[in-house]
């Protein structure tokens, strides 16, 4: 029986509820900004193994719910991904800005909880800091990882509120400022977790692999595949004379 487009795990009901915002890793619609430096190919292989590492961070965290939001047309995709070891949910709507709306009204349709949402490329993500996302959502409306481009690669609250996303801005350098700007409007109270980044573009992508060489236990996955990719890339600029 394939799985269901709404739900493939209901909720447990735990208090904490963290939900990784994702799409299938299929060549041409993932991690796009990558290139030239990654063929489209290869941006979906690396997109899968970040998914893959930012899975088990998730799961690392004691008493949490772990569940993945995802367009409609991926969740069969993704819960093969997933197994049973995370809930994968079809957003309403289309795009970033919906899929953050429907991660908030589904999960608090019966009841309060705290949720945190975060970025699907994220396994080089400290667990302590989705920890303290928790810990300053029990004060607070709402929490908020900033990037230091402008965006955010986390945001979490503990009911729904359906004005506080809007289409315009999502994964601009204004999109911070936007969701505060709506965050102040609406009155509610705001705590951040420590700044990170995410992977858009080659200088993320050779960062990351710079942190992965000292530390691939953080991202097993995706370390491996990051050395692969650097033996290939030294490969090929010797076999074309580049120094």
């Amino acid at each position: 029986m394939e799985p269901s487009t709404e739900t493939v795990v209901r909720s447990s009901g735990r208090d904490r509820v963290l939900v990784i915002m994702a799409k299938a890793p299929r060549p041409g619609a993932v991690k796009t900004r990558l290139a030239p430096g990654l063929s489209l190919s290869a941006a979906g292989a690396f997109y899968c193994c970040l998914l893959d590492d930012t899975l088990a961070l998730a799961r690392s965290l004691g008493d949490v719910e772990v569940a993945i939001m995802c367009p409609d047309s991926d969740v069969n995709e993704l819960a093969q991904l997933a197994g049973n070891e995370a809930s994968v949910v079809a957003q309403k709507g289309e795009g970033l800005a919906a899929g953050l709306t429907s991660v908030f009204a589904h999960f608090t349709e019966e009841h309060q909880r705290r949720i945190v949402a975060f970025n699907s490329d994220s396994p080089h993500l400290p667990r302590s800091v989705l920890e303290d996302a928790f810990e300053t959502l029990a004060a607070n409306d709402v929490v908020v990882g900033p990037t230091h481009d402008g965006g955010y690669y986390l945001v979490g609250a503990k009911t729904s509120h359906p004005a506080l996303f809007a289409r315009d801005g999502m994964g601009t350098s204004s999109a911070l400022e936007g969701l505060l700007s709506r965050v102040r409007a609406l009155e509610l109270s705001l705590g951040f977790v420590d700044p990170f980044y995410d992977i858009d573009v080659a200088d993320d992508l050779t960062r990351l692999a710079a942190e992965l060489r000292l530390a691939p236990e953080r991202a097993p996955r995706t370390a491996m595949w990051l050395k692969e990719w650097e033996l290939m890339a030294a490969q090929l600029r010797k076999g074309t004379g580049e120094l």
